[in-house]
């Protein structure tokens, strides 16, 4: 990291020339030094310390990215900022007016008739004036509520084959639909008993009798669903241990956060041999989506500041660490994975991969074109996301409207054809039939287009165009593959999305301490996003894995989250 100082102080403002200022390096190591003092001398509390923290590393990282070698203001904007929408239909809006001519406020004015328009062709064709409901702002109906406890109420006075008291003749039945009254009640995460046992003495030999404990009660301070839900709090929402520390002191239920750490590390031991088996029938997936992220750990990053770098089976001197998600699909279910370490994407994908079966045929391994999504022990049929290269796109649509209208557009129809195909729950071979007749014409055409700009000099290679459509030039067999192989996906979008878990955390915890507390956070997201893939109850799922420990360990195929209420009611049945 580096700051500019000026030489000297002059009192009248002037433009600074290179020569005005002095480029010295800091270490971020030092700066974080003498926040950390300044916090223990009263001088900053940890509110303040934190957020000028986090103003630092955003210098950092801009300083960083500032010395790359292309970089541009937009860029950095979007990194900073963020995209407003990447959706087709508002950038189609937005490029379209752009690229008729149209400024200033005029703009808004194309995209609401076109969004009107878009309204009115999907109204009621009885009711013109009648536009569709928005989606997202409806309320949750009685059976959305399925973790709450339902309670039936009988009618105070009246039984079924009663005499009707209203008429006198007919006779009362059970209606078809009860009504139906949803309230709701607020309690801590962590909610408690406290039992006071009923102690006697007597006043002469001194014996003391206690009352026995209720049935029921149990032995352990914290039940099997205090493990669920800390698990669930933190891995699956993403609070840091403090932070339900301190919602819990608030609600006078204590829980600190060095004991919320000994419960779930206590869970994982337990639930240890269902990763261990959801690994083994992720490496059998027809379909690998893989990826990874940024992450920090404490221990490693002390490690890479000391005289020696520690070893690991991808480099000996890489200093980065990464969380890689792995979504596997096959059959019917989808598994997701995630790995923390100095590993990349690939490598972690190829570890996988080791238990795969070998009568099995090379699985789709679906990820961006980046290289570290990529290993030498890897033995797949690659895939490259089609949403990375419209990327591309979208990037420079601003400054290039009509061209990168031309190519969304011709995207928008592969996409609305992949949506088609999913609806009518085509089969792998049936889907790739359909999109060999409708969407290889466009695919072509994209193909002979991207040729076309360079032939003719339309477009500068060296340009942000350029860059986009070389992009997808290098990477066409791999980005077309959905046109030759059944079941090959359009997008990594499925782990983009699963990454958004390990994002979350970060986001809120900032860091894992060491190695050990990584592994059990790639173990419970991993659970609790596979759970959510298969639309089954986290919560009711890792509570169940505790009460049946002995079983699971014993067959761990049978606790899967697809198939673990099946076993349940098996067991009970």
């Amino acid at each position: 990291m580096s700051r500019r100082r000026r030489k000297g102080r002059r009192k009248q403002k002037k433009v600074l020339n290179p020569g005005d200022v002095e480029v010295v390096d800091i270490d971020i190591s030092r700066l974080n030094g003498i926040l950390e003092r300044a916090t223990l001398s009263g001088a900053l509390c940890d509110e303040e310390r934190d957020e000028l923290k986090l103003a630092l590393e955003t210098l950092l990282f801009l300083t960083q990215e500032l010395g790359k070698k292309r970089v541009s203001i937009s860029k950095l904007k979007k990194m900073l900022f963020g995209d407003r929408t990447e959706k087709t239909g508002a950038l189609l809006n937005k490029l379209a007016a752009v690229a008729a001519g149209v400024d200033g406020a005029a703009p808004a004015e194309a995209t609401k008739k076109t969004t009107d328009e878009r309204d009115s062709a999907g109204a009621d064709a009885d009711n013109p004036d009648k536009q569709q409901k928005p989606k997202g702002h409806g309320r949750n109906g009685a059976s959305e509520y399925e973790g709450a406890q339902t309670v039936k109420i009988r009618h105070e006075s009246l039984t079924p084959k009663d005499a009707c008291p209203e008429c006198g003749k007919g006779r009362v039945y059970s209606y078809s639909s009860p009504g139906i009254l949803v309230r709701l009640s607020g309690y801590a995460p962590i909610g408690g008993k406290v039992y006071e046992l009923e102690k006697l003495r007597c006043n002469l030999c001194g014996e003391v009798f206690t009352a026995a404990a209720p049935e029921g009660v149990g032995e352990e301070k914290y039940d099997a669903t205090s493990g669920s839900i800390i698990a669930l709090m933190k891995y699956g929402c993403g609070m840091a241990f403090n932070r339900l520390e301190r919602l819990q002191g608030s609600l006078g239920i204590p829980l600190p956060a060095s004991t919320q750490w000994d419960i779930v590390a206590d869970l994982a031991q337990k639930v240890e041999p269902v990763m261990a088996e959801l690994t083994r029938q992720a490496a059998q997936g027809d379909v690998l989506h893989h990826d990874d992220t940024t992450m920090k750990i404490l221990e490693l990053a002390e490690a890479a500041n000391g005289p020696q770098q520690p070893a690991t089976r991808a480099s000996p001197s890489r200093k980065g660490v990464f969380t890689s998600g792995v979504v596997s699909v096959f059959e019917d279910h989808k598994i997701a994975l995630f790995f923390t370490g100095r590993e990349h994407a690939g490598e972690n994908l190829a570890h996988v991969l080791q238990q795969r079966d070998q009568e099995l045929a090379p699985p789709i391994q679906m990820c961006d074109a980046l290289s570290r999504n990529m290993s030498e022990d890897l033995n797949t049929i690659v895939a490259n996301c089609i949403a990375h290269g419209r990327r591309q796109f979208v990037n420079v649509a601003e400054n290039f409207p009509e061209e990168c209208l031309y190519v969304l557009e011709l995207l928008k129809g592969v996409y609305k054809n992949d949506a088609i195909a999913k609806e009518r729950g085509m089969t792998p071979d049936e889907r790739l039939a359909f999109h060999q007749e409708h969407s290889k014409p466009s695919m072509d055409t994209l193909e002979k287009w991207c040729d076309k700009q360079f032939e003719d000099h339309l477009v500068e290679p060296n340009s942000s165009l350029g860059e986009a459509i070389s992009y997808m030039q290098k990477h066409w067999q791999e980005l077309t593959l959905f046109l030759r192989e059944p079941g090959a996906p359009l997008d990594n979008n499925i782990c983009e999305r699963a990454l958004k878990k390990a994002i979350l955390n970060r986001k809120n915890a900032y860091f894992y301490k060491t190695e050990s507390s990584a592994r059990v956070g790639d173990l419970f997201m991993s659970l609790i996003h596979t759970c959510e893939l298969c639309q089954a109850n986290p919560f009711d799922y890792l509570t169940q894995l505790q009460k049946h420990a002995t079983e699971v360990a014993a067959a761990p195929k049978d606790w899967m989250p697809w198939n673990y209420r099946q076993t349940l009611a098996e067991a009970h049945g």
